[in-house]
């Protein structure tokens, strides 16, 4: 097969359709997405249509629902050809990723605002404000920005890194928080190329499909849609982090623990992953030498962080007091918190007073407790997996039992699963769960979490559902990839070689 024609086929078969997909929720979100009042998009005709008209309103949330359904169709496309031994090289599944990224690249800010927030914190660094003490509010003109009100008041719960990145950003772009955004959304696109090369060699060294953990962890509509898309710096953060990963497995101990504490300059949830830089160093060497390593690395992670604060000007614990920030959402995606909305809501009616706030207060603690436990187990006995896939399981109990979930949150961890291994069981869980958070994302596409329930937002999610359920039922083979068939592999070694590499690896 000639060149001409393989970059045919891969084009023609894969890029096309999620290249078309990108396109048309980049097109729709210059009615759904969020524009600065500085801005004043209404000026433009076709954007004012997009956004006051009914029918330009309803054209927009069909192209983003039509075009996550079109992503979500050929990547599970991709995932079928990937794990039923038509294999795709990693530099095709780059060059794929690639085309599906472009169009979004000029989309309106979609499924969130704040990349809004992280210009005007910014601002509020450059009038010699403290991020980690006042909120943006106190920064003239910060309503016409485009930041969530909700937020306004609310102390950063960024690193020394990010914050730098935002003053930066915010004392290039001046005024123009439209431009910013894009800046941001440029920093994105870096970002999640970054994790795609990362992923795949921290797969390789697993002994797994580096292409196929591609497929899993950065070709994802959730990908597309919220780091892309919607621009969160958390793809930053989870970027860095499997970078660090890959230099301990390759015993550049120091510049790992450099890396990764840069992910958590950038948001403080990387900060459980350096212990398993410590792990992996130490493999198979005796308990002392163990104890040292985390010593060392705390040492070297403290100090990189007071390097970072000093040239962003602020203090290197001050992230310290603004962690309970996102908490502020009562997100029903949290499994503590909604079992404290639903402890708590029937007070009320029994004539018990409002006792929603205490019963979620008491949940969310035993899942900070419950955390807690979890990540003292992974690092005190981390013998029997890989120091990555231990990092794994304590970036996913920080989700689990966490105060709040957002769909975004789940790309904390699935680059690391796909990359240390899913059996097919596990595997069509995660697959299910991408689903029903792609669905979740259409549903809100121009809506915060809060406003969920209301009708427009309950009509597109039952759209989104409709399409999304069409486009599965169409292929018996999709329909086989989500509930599971004999052909379907599991991302896991399947040779003898890959196997003593996956062996390798495993904490002793």
């Amino acid at each position: 097969m000639s060149t001409t024609t393989r970059a045919t086929t891969w084009f023609g078969s894969y890029g096309l359709p999620g290249f078309l997909g990108s396109s048309f929720i980049a097109i729709g979100s210059f009615g759904v997405g969020w524009f600065p009042l500085a801005f004043n998009p209404l000026r433009w005709p076709l954007l004012n249509f997009l956004q006051t008209q009914t029918a330009g309103l309803a054209l927009s949330r069909a192209l983003v629902v039509v075009g996550a359904a079109l992503i979500l169709q050929a990547w599970l496309v991709i995932g079928i050809d990937t794990l039923h031994d038509k294999l795709i090289s990693e530099q095709t599944m780059f060059k794929i990723l690639l085309t599906w990224i472009s169009p979004l690249i000029f989309a309106a800010p979609l499924f969130s605002r704040d990349v809004y927030s992280y210009f005007m914190q910014g601002h509020l660094q450059l009038q010699g404000d403290n991020p980690y003490v006042s909120g943006v509010a106190v920064v003239p003109g910060w309503f016409n920005s485009g930041v969530d009100p909700m937020w306004a008041d609310s102390k950063t719960p960024y690193g020394p890194l990010f914050l730098f990145v935002e003053r930066v950003i915010a004392q290039a772009c001046g005024p123009h928080v439209y431009l910013a955004s894009y800046v941001f959304r440029l920093i994105g696109v870096l970002s999640v190329l970054l994790l795609a090369r990362s992923v795949a060699a921290l797969a390789r060294r697993h002994g797994i499909d580096g292409a196929s953990a591609m497929w899993l962890a950065t070709l994802n509509p959730l990908v597309l849609m919220h780091f892309i898309a919607g621009s969160h710096n958390d793809s930053l953060m989870i970027a860095l982090v499997t970078t660090g990963l890959v230099l301990a497995i390759d015993q550049r101990f120091i510049l790992a623990i450099c890396i990764t504490t840069l992910g958590l300059a950038v948001k403080p949830v990387a900060i459980v992953v350096l212990p398993f830089i410590a792990i992996i160093h130490t493999s198979g060497r005796p308990i002392r030498e163990r104890l040292k390593a985390f010593g060392v690395t705390g040492f070297i992670s403290a100090l990189t962080m007071v390097i970072l604060s000093l040239i962003a000007h602020v203090s290197p614990l001050g992230w310290l007091s603004a962690l309970q920030t996102p908490g502020a959402v009562r997100s029903w995606l949290s499994p503590m918190t909604a079992l404290g909305i639903l402890t708590g809501a029937p007070t009320s009616h029994l004539g018990m007073g409002d006792q929603m706030g205490h019963a979620i207060s008491i949940f969310r603690a035993i899942g900070f407790a419950i955390t807690v436990i979890v990540l003292m187990v992974l690092t005190v006995k981390p013998q029997g997996r890989s120091g990555a896939r231990g990092a794994a399981y304590a970036i996913g109990a920080l989700v689990v039992f966490g105060p709040v979930v957002q769909p975004w949150y789940l790309l904390w961890t699935i680059p690391l699963l796909a990359a240390t291994g899913l059996s097919k069981i596990q595997l069509r869980i995660t697959i299910i769960a991408i689903f029903a958070f792609t669905v979740h994302g259409i549903s809100n596409s121009s809506a915060t979490a809060d406003t969920f329930f209301e009708f427009s937002d309950g009509l597109a999610m039952v759209l989104a559902t409709l399409i999304l359920c069409m486009a599965v039922a169409a292929s018996p083979r999709e329909r086989a990839l989500i509930f599971g068939d004999a052909e379907t592999k599991p991302l896991l070694p399947l040779d003898q070689h890959n196997q003593r590499i996956a062996e390798s690896r495993v904490i002793v």
